[in-house]
């Protein structure tokens, strides 16, 4: 369903989703995807999940809720995310994210208003960066991102933006795939919500993380080297799905799909 405008009171926006196996009993998976993606790049590991409902969230800026600007950071984002829960009447649900999904999960569990909320699954998402110079070089680095989404074609940003590092393991074929599914994107749509969310406005989540008084695993493809990195400096509950980097979910979804399932069976 599209994102729209809920009569609260006031102005209160809530995300463009869409619900699978709704008639299931039990807690709800709600799944976040990461920057320049939208909530279908779940739908193999959500059919795998096909034993829980599943609501699958459009981000702001992205698919359904193009048209939404997010403008109070991390914040807001989740308070958009209590808004879009509360109108689904969803107050039990494991929360699934991947990369700024997944920061958006942790910043959720640990910041926002998490009443149901039983767990946390993250795929790939930065915990947050320790110093202030980390955090400034973040800045400029996410600006210069969002600079060149506003003011080039698509396309050839989306070139450069899939031979940075993080996306090393990509071969031609998956990497053309994405090129085409990331290019229907609008540029200033992704340049607005890279520079609201970015990691240098993201709070530093590890104390709160490692306190966490509720499940919560880190999944993370063998092949990513600064996410397993990640992982092991900060101790946290890593899992690694094989023979993938870092959009796990994407290139071995069904090892994926067996370690959330899996998971989630330890906790009933």
């Amino acid at each position: 369903m599209p994102a729209r405008i809920a009569e609260t009171g006031g102005n209160a926006v809530t995300l463009g989703c869409q619900k699978f196996y709704p008639h299931n009993q039990g807690a709800w998976l709600v799944w976040l995807h990461g920057l320049l993606g939208r909530g279908d790049d779940w739908l193999p590991v959500v059919n795998a999940c096909d034993q829980y409902a599943s609501l699958v969230i459009d981000l702001p800026g992205h698919g359904s809720s193009a048209d939404i600007t997010l403008k109070g950071g991390f914040a807001e984002m989740s308070e958009l995310l209590d808004a879009t829960l509360s109108e689904q009447q969803i107050d039990d649900y494991w929360l699934i994210g991947y990369s700024l999904g997944g920061r958006i999960a942790m910043y959720h569990a640990t910041h926002g208003k998490h009443d149901g909320l039983r767990g946390l699954l993250v795929e790939g998402g930065n915990p947050g960066l320790p110093t202030q110079q980390d955090r400034t070089v973040r800045l400029q680095h996410d600006k210069h991102w969002a600079q060149r989404f506003r003011q080039e074609p698509i396309e050839s940003v989306l070139i450069d933006w899939y031979q940075q590092p993080v996306f090393a393991d990509l071969t031609s074929e998956p990497r053309e795939q994405l090129l085409h599914i990331r290019s229907q994107n609008s540029g200033s749509c992704i340049a607005d919500m890279l520079e609201n969310t970015s990691l240098a406005h993201q709070s530093w989540l590890v104390p709160d993380l490692q306190q966490l008084n509720m499940p919560f695993s880190y999944l993370c493809g063998e092949n990513d080297c600064k996410f397993q990195e990640i992982a092991a400096r900060y101790s946290l509950p890593l899992k690694t799905i094989p023979q993938v980097g870092h959009n796990a979910h994407y290139g071995n979804s069904v090892a994926f799909s067996a370690a959330v399932n899996h998971f989630l069976s330890l906790f009933g």
